[in-house]
């Protein structure tokens, strides 16, 4: 017996001033809809009525990428719950980790690869920041080798995050921008990306180690007797931070950054993200890219 599915959560914008002033973004309200106020909602339920505004674009039939973290959770589990009761149906699921595997399968989601799939219909996940033209920092959670292959192979990105996570450039937040790289060696990566930066005001980095909150923490000079943080890939991660954000084009800084042998992957993802669902004290917006970037 099929049983009925529970209601989408939506709630409508009315922040009539929010605007991105990049030149590839643009803010299109999300229309009203009958739900209680905002402001009785705390910001863990605004992260969820902004997921589940995003699984509203997920159709039967549809390769999807699948998010980490407690933001792309709630996408997840709503996505779990329309395949029970029959709303989806020919869903492949492609995780952008270990714990989206666990967490998908959790929610009866299928599962399969990019080998099986190099052609994902659409992604959802969360990022830690965004900048106006939409580009985003990710990966503070570790994920973000899997997160950016997956995410890349999309037709459409669509990104929740809460107002927290807008900054007027890349790296503003003062938290860590993440860089992958392979355990060997890794002193001499970091002493690389550290030559790489000379100069710049205020920019520090470190290993980071299992203990660190890479997603509350800056950066503190005091060193960590604490084992590396490894990655689902067995890699180590060395966060970057910036006093006031990264200055300059950042397409040629992610070439230098990538052109470091040792380097595997660094947190910018640029040009990526189709939309941005922002989940706000006073209701939810959608950011829309005009121009999509990656042509697959």
């Amino acid at each position: 017996m099929r049983t009925s599915c529970s209601p989408a959560l939506n709630v409508a914008s009315t922040v009539p001033h929010l605007h991105s002033d990049g030149p590839l973004a643009a803010v299109v309200m999300a229309p009203p809809s009958p739900v209680p106020s905002p402001a009785l909602l705390s910001l863990d339920e605004l992260k969820r009525v902004a997921a589940h505004r995003a699984v509203e674009q997920v159709e039967s039939g549809m390769v999807l990428g699948l998010g980490t973290g407690s933001t792309a959770a709630h996408a997840l589990d709503r996505i779990g719950d329309l395949l029970r009761c029959g709303a989806l149906r020919d869903i492949v699921g492609i995780p952008t980790s270990e714990w989206a595997a666990a967490r998908a399968a959790a929610a009866g989601i299928p599962l399969s690869d990019l080998n099986a799939h190099p052609v994902i219909d659409l992604s959802i996940d969360g990022a830690d920041e965004v900048d106006p033209a939409l580009n985003l920092v990710k990966g503070r959670g570790g994920s973000l080798l899997r997160e950016k292959m997956v995410e890349g192979a999309s037709r459409r990105f669509i990104v929740i995050v809460d107002e927290s996570k807008l900054v007027p450039r890349i790296g503003a937040s003062g938290l860590a921008v993440p860089v992958e790289v392979i355990p060997f060696g890794w002193a001499l990566t970091l002493r690389c990306l550290r030559s790489l930066f000379d100069g710049t005001p205020g920019f520090n980095l470190k290993l980071r180690t299992a203990t660190i909150n890479a997603k509350a923490s800056a950066f503190e000079e005091k060193e960590s007797q604490a084992e590396p943080f490894v990655t689902d890939n067995k890699n180590y991660i060395v966060d970057m931070f910036f006093e006031n954000g990264i200055h300059g084009d950042l397409n040629d800084i992610s070439d230098k950054i990538l052109r470091i042998t040792g380097v595997v992957e660094h947190g910018m993802f640029l040009g990526l993200a189709s939309s941005v669902i922002v989940a706000r004290k006073d209701g939810v917006v959608v950011m829309d890219k005009a121009v999509k970037s990656n042509g697959i």
